[in-house]
């Protein structure tokens, strides 16, 4: 990958000082103009106050060095102390974000104030309509993971701790040992910050329903009973001192740390769930917390970035479903498959013997090699959709056992800025069942390539606030659009399963707007959410009863992934429809994903000023 814009800018205080523009951009778009720099200086002054919050987002990136290395050593203050002094700067900057004259700025510069802006804005409405749980817009870490329960099966100190320990703190020398030892001590008191919460958001009604207290405490019970001395982050951290050639006693030290502060900080936890469970409702819905509606209301709007209704939300993800459907029904008719629902069909095909891994190591060893497969394929052909390509540094993992209870299907992030550390796919292997054959081509192309780890890259060709502020709709609306993507280039033109899997994933995420929704704004139980969940996907009964934990765990990030889908295509033809002849999916391709992460409500005026500079 050619040097970029940041790569030139690191270092000498200059970071974030100039605005990376987009190959497609006109001269004009990429002129710099003297109000550019006091606007970058506020937005890379943003991105330091980010970084500072979020410790865990620098290590991830690979930048908690040289003028960061203030923060190689510990994490977020997870404390409501903490919560309430990112509030106080999240207001403090809004303000000033308010204040940029945008008409004296270059529109590059323009884009990102208003990106930024755009960010606090939400995150401040965040705070004051839900005083409770995690507010995790400008947590550039999790920016998605927005929810009235500050931990639970999907996140919380407990387990997204360890695997930054594990897989992103590497060990040089004395000094990065050291900070590793450091950022242990720091893991407990993120513990005791959240366990604090835990208690003081209970007391305002934010208890989450008991199938996420049960399913939550189990994972820690279960990290709990693991002896220390297998524990991954004490193992590997002793490997990683070796390697380094580093005295036995830094792992010793951290053994102790281990027993001495997290085990017992671990337990508290423990506790403090099993306090909160008696106020616990057995329904899964939102709605029947205080304030629920009103928490809903911005959660969906933080996961959509529209101002769309649960209502109109529900309505539309019928309608897609419906429609994905008919098409699925006439490719199973193909395969021979006449009778039943289309569900039941699906079902019966995700059971055949030939179409399933063994459930034992080595099924998940032929597993994983099939997915490198696909993704080794997919780069072949990504030269005809894009421009501008990235390297895709890739590599893909099983979720640790240890989460995999409640951990999602998959999900992965991009690699550091650097590229010494690849970014991550990981996909929960705890039955292979759950994964026949056909489903596995288009869950590589959502994480992985051109999904989430591919458009991730990009990012870090922009100044630096934007590779720190994410939107779910974008993020995830990208990943889907990556799915359809491969399937324009080829990939199940011999495939016809395949086709099929890429169909079901995509009904898939249309059922997900109807069933967030339904639990927590219609007011569905858990099992008429399975039910119709099933019957409209034909899925393994075992990944929907997951998926509906998780959305129970997370009311309204599971709308975010279609409405960005829909709004991506939409953007499409109306290039397509305004440049005729002159539309080229290359140069659309590398509009939406040069630009970066935005909300949808600032992607059109992107793909605005493209389609005029194509007319041109």
């Amino acid at each position: 990958m050619q040097t970029t814009r940041r790569e030139l800018l690191t270092g000498a205080g200059a970071l974030g000082l100039a605005a990376a523009v987009p190959s497609w951009a006109s001269a004009a778009f990429a002129a710099v103009v003297p109000a550019d720099a006091e606007a970058q200086a506020l937005l890379a002054a943003l991105a330091e106050d980010l970084l500072a919050d979020s410790p865990e987002y620098a290590l991830s990136l690979g930048i908690d060095r040289g003028a960061r290395a203030a923060l190689h050593g510990r994490f977020m203050d997870r404390s409501a102390a903490g919560d309430q002094a990112r509030f106080r700067r999240c207001t403090a900057r809004l303000a000033q974000l308010r204040k940029v004259d945008r008409v004296r700025l270059s529109p590059a510069t323009a884009l990102d104030l208003d990106t930024a802006e755009t960010a606090y804005a939400l995150a401040e409405e965040g705070w004051r309509t839900m005083p409770v749980g995690a507010n995790a817009v400008l947590d550039a870490n999790v920016s998605y993971r927005n929810t009235p329960y500050v931990v639970t099966q999907l996140g919380g100190a407990y387990s997204d701790l360890p695997d930054l320990l594990d897989n992103k703190h590497d060990v040089a020398g004395a000094a990065d040992a050291d900070a590793y030892l450091s950022r242990l001590e720091s893991y407990a008191a993120a513990l005791d910050g959240e366990t604090g919460r835990i208690h003081g958001d209970a007391a305002r009604g934010a208890i989450p329903p008991v199938l996420v207290i049960d399913i939550t405490a189990g994972q820690l019970k279960g990290m709990r009973g693991t002896p220390v001395a297998d524990w991954a982050i004490v193992k590997s951290f002793g490997e990683k001192c070796a390697k380094a050639g580093l005295r036995p006693s830094y792992a010793e030290r951290a053994a102790a740390l281990c027993a001495g502060k997290v085990s017992p900080a671990l337990d508290r936890q423990i506790a403090a769930f099993a306090d909160v469970r008696n106020g616990a409702s057995e329904i899964p819905g939102i709605w029947q917390r205080p304030h629920g509606e009103d928490w809903y209301g911005w959660l969906v709007k933080a996961g959509t970035t529209t101002n769309a209704t649960p209502d109109e939300i529900h309505a539309l993800g019928l309608a897609q479903s419906k429609a994905i459907n008919a098409e699925i029904d006439t490719l199973l008719r193909g395969q021979g498959l006449t009778q039943g629902t289309v569900g039941e069909r699906l079902t019966a095909l995700s059971k055949r013997p030939d179409l399933v891994f063994s459930n034992d190591d080595a099924g998940r060893a032929k597993l994983l090699a099939y997915l490198n497969g696909r993704i080794a394929d997919v780069r072949t052909r990504l030269p005809r959709a894009f421009g501008s390509l990235v390297k895709g540094n890739l590599i893909i993992k099983r979720v640790p056992p240890a989460i995999q209870d409640g951990a999602p299907n998959g999900y992965a992030g991009p690699g550091s800025i650097d590229g010494t550390q690849p970014g991550i796919y990981y996909i929960n292997l705890k039955s292979t069942e759950t994964w026949p054959r056909y489903s596995l081509p288009t869950l590589c192309y959502h994480e992985g390539i051109p999904g989430h780890v591919w458009q991730g890259e990009y990012s870090y060709r922009l100044p630096l606030i934007r590779s720190l502020l994410a939107f779910n709709a974008y993020s995830e609306g990208w990943a889907l659009y990556a799915e359809q993507l491969a399937g324009e280039l080829g990939v199940y033109d011999d495939d016809p399963l395949g086709r099929i899997g890429y169909l079901q994933s995509m009904n898939f995420r249309a059922c997900r707007l109807v069933v967030d929704t339904g639990i927590h704004a219609k007011r569905w139980t858990f099992d008429q959410a399975l039910q119709w969940f099933q019957q409209a996907t034909g899925m393994p009964l075992g990944q929907l009863t997951a998926e509906l934990q998780r959305y129970c765990a997370m009311p309204g990030q599971a709308c975010g992934y279609k409405m960005g889908h829909n709004e991506i295509n939409r953007l499409r033809d109306k290039a397509r429809a305004a440049l005729g002849s002159r539309y080229d999916l290359k140069a659309y391709d590398d509009v939406v994903v040069q630009t970066g992460n935005v909300p949808l409500t600032l992607l059109e005026r992107v793909v605005d000023g493209y389609i005029a500079k194509a007319k041109a």
